[in-house]
């Protein structure tokens, strides 16, 4: 089972295999805007053992999903959960991540480890992702909702699918700016809070990708 496993893209295991996502950002794998690499392919990039991770999924408990088989629910179904866990959420995230941002950035700016610029570079996330949202809700998600099909769909997506690019982009840009999002030993509870906050910022914007480019996008191009 784990030989198969390799060849197969991350996006795909990532459907298939709860878990899967905990353990590919463990290993810095990226299963989002990178889903349609092979296992095989992503770990000799980045100089790994892909059987050793393959085997890893193996043995992960797939009896109880967290969420349902969103590849086989209706397109209306999943922008449904997507709109209510991962569009509220990131407005929610944004202006208390900054704020705490901003206090570390005060109080901490002569420290060496300090992340200056952290508090300017989540406000420009903030600005792009609302836009991208935005366009989601107001023309992308409206039409997949009314089962609009190619090709009047492929240019939306594919700008979707552009700006995801981006959204990854920007959160290598935030792990290069935290040490990878990794508080100093002396940190205090306000920049720890801030890190784990942000930990979580990256889980939900890496799954909510996932979940548009592997899943809502490639059916609608499927059909």
């Amino acid at each position: 089972m784990s030989i198969a496993l390799t060849e197969q893209t991350l996006g795909s295991l990532a459907c298939l295999i709860p878990g899967a996502t905990r353990v590919f950002r463990q290993y810095k794998l990226d299963f989002c805007c990178g889903g349609n690499t092979p296992l095989r392919d992503a770990a000799l990039q980045r100089n790994l053992d892909a059987q050793a991770i393959a085997e890893q999924l193996a043995a992960l408990d797939s009896d109880t999903p967290s969420e349902p088989d969103w590849r086989n629910e209706p397109a209306a179904a999943l922008i449904e959960f997507l709109l209510e866990r991962y569009h509220e959420r990131h407005r929610e995230q944004f202006p208390e991540l900054i704020r705490l941002a901003s206090r570390v950035e005060q109080v901490h700016g002569n420290k060496a480890d300090c992340p200056l610029g952290l508090a300017e570079h989540l406000w420009a996330m903030q600005q792009e992702l609302e836009s991208h949202m935005l366009k989601e809700e107001q023309i992308l998600f409206p039409m997949l909702q009314r089962n609009i099909q190619l090709p009047q769909t492929q240019g939306p997506i594919a700008v979707m699918r552009f700006e995801h690019d981006q959204h990854s982009a920007a959160l290598a840009r935030l792990a290069e700016l935290t040490q990878d999002i990794t508080p100093p030993a002396n940190a205090c509870n306000t920049w720890r809070a801030l890190y784990r906050g942000l930990e979580e910022l990256r889980d939900d914007l890496m799954h909510h990708i996932h979940l548009e480019n592997n899943i809502l996008f490639a059916n609608a191009s499927a059909h």
